[in-house]
């Protein structure tokens, strides 16, 4: 008998939470999954060429644009809850004062190497762009960005640097997932950036009561607890 494979296209910030889940559906229905996870405008990108597609795990408001669009299907949207934004150290290195604008502006001028995700197409990778403009550095800074296509290469990268002083900023998800890498502190309260991720079922699914049961586990009250731990805020 073939095993039912359910085809997902995750923001990657959903990665931790999905891999830990992957498992309990397998022994609840026997289905296995095949994922994509990266930056939501990948993912958006990828649905909307024809990429197979089940469940998909976007920011809210893409959510609700992609529904608009007729590309998933009404009714079936739950939310994940939301995801803050941090600086990421390599882990055994020491935690820099982020607290403020001037705090955030000064670790970031004395870092040799900056690690964030794709500015382009990547939901914390714009955010943290932005901020870079806003506290004035982005420029004097550019030589040292560290840019790759999502969250997870972004910090896998911080872990791997060898330069003495690099930092990162990306989701809170993706810090606590890595391995090598810490939570320095959350981004100060004048740039915070908390993003809802939603989960729904592809109009084109060809497993849309799986899609329905993988997301009733992401979403549901008795997995509450996981998702907090992987960084999820209600």
């Amino acid at each position: 008998m073939v095993q039912p494979l359910l085809q997902l296209l995750c923001a990657g910030a959903a990665f931790g939470l999905v891999k830990a889940l992957e498992p309990r559906l397998l022994d609840e229905t026997g289905a296995g999954t095949e994922g994509r996870f990266g930056a939501v405008g990948a993912m958006r990108e990828a649905l909307e060429g024809g990429v197979p597609c089940d469940l998909i795990v976007l920011t809210d408001a893409l959510i609700d644009t992609l529904t608009v669009a007729g590309a998933l299907r009404i009714g079936t949207r739950a939310p994940l809850g939301r995801v803050r934004t941090g600086v990421a150290v390599r882990r055994g290195t020491s935690h820099p004062n982020v607290a403020s604008p001037e705090a955030l502006r000064a670790a970031l001028l004395a870092a040799d190497s900056v690690y964030f995700p794709d500015p382009v197409r990547a939901t914390a990778g714009i955010h943290f762009a932005s901020v870079l403009k806003q506290l004035g550095i982005h420029e004097q800074l550019e030589p040292r960005f560290r840019c790759f296509p999502n969250d997870a290469t972004a910090m896998r990268e911080l872990a791997a640097a060898t330069s003495p002083r690099p930092i990162g900023c990306t989701q809170v998800t993706e810090i606590r997932y890595t391995e090598g890498v810490e939570l320095s502190a959350l981004l100060p309260q004048q740039f915070e950036l908390s993003t809802l991720y939603t989960a729904a079922i592809a109009q084109r699914a060809a497993q849309p009561e799986l899609a329905a049961r993988f997301i009733a586990l992401l979403a549901g009250a008795d997995t509450q607890a996981l998702r907090a731990g992987a960084g999820f805020e209600d």
